[in-house]
């Protein structure tokens, strides 16, 4: 269709591909926000849930942590499930990522967005 425009050619064509990509990228992102990765911490006492994107979803607490002089470790063992589920919701992206600048052809170093 566009043979003998040259490098206009070769244009349209690149143009094509970054709509191509826009629309993937807009597409990963909605995936992300509905993907669930879970956090642990106190061999599973406390867990908290969050999309891939980092959005914190729920905190589930077992009740055997309850006790008014432990109030520092429970403060901890939360904030450490929520690290933790953060640190998997990053990981998880990452690795979305990776799949779609793969099925694109880019390298799977290539840090997107741009």
């Amino acid at each position: 269709m566009l043979k003998g425009l040259g490098a206009l050619g070769d244009m349209a064509g690149m143009m094509k591909k970054a709509q191509e990509m826009q629309g993937k990228m807009a597409q990963m992102q909605e995936d992300l926000a509905n993907l669930i990765v879970t956090g642990e911490s106190g061999a599973g006492l406390v867990k908290a849930t969050c999309t891939a994107k980092g959005e914190l979803k729920g905190l589930d607490i077992d009740p055997s942590i309850f006790n008014g002089d432990d109030k520092e470790v429970v403060e901890d063992l939360i904030l450490a499930a929520i690290k933790d589920a953060q640190t998997k919701a990053s990981e998880r992206a990452q690795q979305e990522m990776a799949k779609l600048t793969e099925d694109m052809g880019l390298p799977a170093d290539m840090k997107l967005p741009f």
